[in-house]
């Protein structure tokens, strides 16, 4: 219980950094480009400590929910002083905003990316390649009849080709098994020799199974980027398919829970615990991992307050001031944030409503690791 505890905990503050690194991006970006940053603070609730260095105030909060980066004139509804006019965030080009914006989720990426190389060089990575070697690992019986053992074949041969057809993936040779049927010629490479076996096919098989892949395969940056990508683009498939897979939540408040649903932070703690108390910290970093790139994909959603929902109003700025110029008018200025209040509130209340249901059902009737 106390490992349990120990990294549900730890679980809990890496979240809490991951989030506080996803600001320290907008901080950087924006003091890079000679945009005020204001406060730069860990944790949210009341302070604990702060101290100021040049014209940024940086701190701690007592609570360990994320944290919060203040540019001056980040909208049009920021009240500004005098000095703070012209280094307002909306007076900056459209492409230094954008990439303020941008440096959040990319911070994502980059703490993912820093994760995985370390676990690529050490214990290594997932393997997602499935079984291709067609290197038999045993023998077996279909029914009371066993045919690869009965003909021969050993564990560790190597199938050449099945019925003269070459078969140089796993996959090759369940096929051209599946197209045989009684007496059929089976070519293996044993040490360093071939050899011909007459293997009497049944039912479409012959009772012979692979080499399994290893389960981590030690890398470098190219393996981490590639194992990168396939959880940016699991990550993106999860968020689509996020919508339909809420009546499943409120299913599993009562019912059975489907592993596929979607799980809030108190479960994500709860399966990093599990993996702790377990000694599975591969699984835990992989679970950080996962949560950070799905945190990169979900800010870059289009909607307010959402970092994506800042990017398109900079960019629907920058279109509508494009077509006032070719129809000789000034520039439109900054969006009026105060027309898209109604509709951010709503997004706002919708999300409280769909934490607030992940929350009870990871309370309640949590998905644990299998």
């Amino acid at each position: 219980m106390t490992a349990y505890i120990l990294g549900a905990l730890l679980f809990v503050l890496g979240i809490c950094l991951s989030l506080a690194w996803h600001e320290a991006g907008h901080m950087i970006a924006a003091r890079a480009f000679g945009m005020k940053v204001r406060r730069f603070f860990v944790g949210r609730g009341p302070t604990v400590f702060s101290f100021r260095r040049g014209e940024t105030e940086y701190g701690l909060k007592a609570l360990p929910i994320g944290g919060f980066c203040d540019i001056a004139g980040l909208t049009s509804l920021d009240e500004l002083t005098p000095d703070e006019q012209p280094r307002a965030m909306w007076r900056y080009p459209t492409w230094k905003r954008t990439t303020v914006m941008l440096a959040g989720p990319v911070m994502h990426v980059f703490l993912a990316v820093g994760i995985l190389y370390a676990m690529a060089v050490t214990v290594g990575l997932p393997n997602l390649r499935p079984v291709t070697e067609p290197v038999v690992a045993a023998t077996s019986c279909v029914g009371s009849v066993c045919p690869a053992a009965e003909a021969g074949l050993r564990a560790g041969d190597r199938i050449e080709s099945v019925g003269g057809t070459p078969t140089p993936r796993w996959t090759d040779v369940l096929s051209t098994v599946r197209a045989a049927d009684g007496p059929t010629a089976v070519v293996v490479i044993r040490g360093r020799e071939t050899i011909t076996l007459n293997v009497d096919v049944a039912q479409g098989r012959m009772g012979a199974s692979p080499v399994p892949p290893p389960a981590y395969v030690r890398g470098g940056l190219p393996e981490t980027v590639a194992f990168t990508g396939e959880l940016l683009r699991g990550s993106a498939s999860q968020l689509a398919a996020f919508p339909e897979r809420i009546p499943a939540v409120v299913q599993a408040i009562g019912g059975e829970r489907d592993p596929d649903t979607p799980i809030s932070m108190v479960g994500a703690s709860r399966l990093g615990g599990e993996a702790v108390e377990r000694g599975l910290w591969g699984t835990f970093f992989l679970l950080l991992v996962s949560l950070n790139l799905f945190l990169a994909v979900f800010n870059l959603l289009p909607l307010l307050p959402l970092d994506g929902g800042h990017i398109a109003v900079v960019w629907f700025e920058r279109v509508r001031d494009f077509v006032r110029r070719l129809r000789g008018r000034p520039a439109g200025g900054p969006v009026d944030f105060t027309k898209l209040f109604p509709a951010t509130m709503v997004l706002i209340a919708i999300g409280g409503a769909v934490m607030a249901l992940t929350i009870t059902a990871d309370i309640v009737n949590p998905i644990r690791l299998s």
